[in-house]
């Protein structure tokens, strides 16, 4: 388990001494034309009992505490469907070869300088969230290593890009157990507010991350949304596009006047290659997304296959499925017979 330097839109740094992975990440981004929102949940583990968690923001935010159900009511509502697809000859499983022979069969291949203004210090829950802005990442790194955490120096570099934009950050931290045993599980989830004339999902420093990377988002707008580019990863899938029917809870209130919910997903195999952040933009069409998930049956009539209906009635039946096994079993490959050794001599 290796340092969590980088995790989807911030970065994470524990205590030296101690070592945290960000096993899981969920994110939503509402855009409304005007102010973004970005309600982010993070799964850890690792030996750490403390960490800091900094996430750079275009203009000044407001953060709170985010509900869970969010995210529960989000799954809910990319969930794939079911359908019953019908097929009229048997496969394996289907009478006649629902005797589970599967000779022959394969498995399938596998699929400037200055100092650090705080603008803001609040206490959420088991979380201290300073508002920061800086004019150059040495300042900081100052504010980190008065509060226990030193600023790697890869990290240090990454957000020179940042301050060169403006941009504020977001520092959190992290002790959700007062009793002093490591993170671990999901956390909280922090639920910030900022003005944006067009909306960005920050990404530039998970290029610092090790190993291959996955982004998995939310986007809650008037219409569906994409992202611009593919900033070095994979091109992105969309997994739901739609309108929000949930009219209650959390996902309720949040896709109030954004009511499309665009689910994407991508991978960064080489995270080093990630250019930028992601900036979204409206999609050509609000064409909706759903996936499907199939369930094969054999078409019945009044319980009968309907291919047996179709050679005679049931002797006749009875006959071709008889015919189709001995067919089946012809065809398997003859296993030839051990090589017999010659009798020892005698004496």
């Amino acid at each position: 388990m290796a340092p969590a330097y980088a995790c989807g839109c911030g970065a994470m740094v524990p205590d030296p001494a101690t070592r945290i992975a960000v096993s899981g990440e969920q994110s939503v981004v509402r855009w409304d034309g005007r102010q973004e929102q970005i309600v982010m949940r993070l799964t850890v583990g690792g030996s750490a009992r403390h960490a800091a968690w900094i996430m750079p923001v275009p203009h000044r935010a407001t953060v709170r505490l985010g509900d869970p159900a969010l995210f529960d009511q989000l799954a809910e509502a990319v969930a794939p469907v079911h359908r019953t697809r019908y097929h009229f000859w048997p496969r394996n499983g289907d009478w006649p070869f629902d005797d589970r022979d599967t000779a022959g069969e394969s498995a399938l291949p596998g699929a400037g300088t200055g100092g650090v203004g705080v603008v803001g210090r609040q206490r959420l829950g088991s979380f201290d969230v300073a508002r920061l802005t800086a004019t150059d990442p040495a300042a900081l790194a100052d504010w980190l290593r008065e509060h226990g955490f030193p600023l790697p120096a890869r990290l240090k570099t990454a957000l020179q890009p940042y301050v060169d934009r403006h941009w504020e950050y977001v520092a959190v931290r992290l002790a959700p157990d007062t009793r002093g045993t490591p993170l671990g599980g999901a956390l909280d989830p922090l639920h910030l507010t900022f003005a944006a004339d067009r909306p960005v999902y920050p990404m530039r420093l998970s290029r610092l991350a090790g190993t291959p990377q996955s982004l998995g988002l939310y986007v809650l707008a008037a219409h569906r949304m994409e992202t611009r580019t593919t900033i070095g990863g994979h091109r992105p899938e969309v997994l739901f596009a739609g309108r929000v029917g949930v009219r209650r809870g959390a996902l309720g209130k949040l896709a109030a006047d954004t009511p499309y919910l665009t689910a994407l997903t991508q991978d960064f195999p080489d995270p080093s290659r990630i250019s930028g952040d992601h900036e979204l933009r409206r999609a050509a069409a609000d064409t909706p997304v759903q996936q499907v998930i199939y369930d094969d049956e054999l078409r019945r009539v009044a319980g009968i296959p309907a291919w047996a209906l179709t050679v005679g009635g049931t002797p006749a039946a009875v006959v071709a499925a008889a015919a189709l096994i001995a067919l089946r079993r012809s065809r398997r490959p003859v296993t030839p017979p051990p090589p017999v050794s010659p009798p020892a001599p005698l004496g």
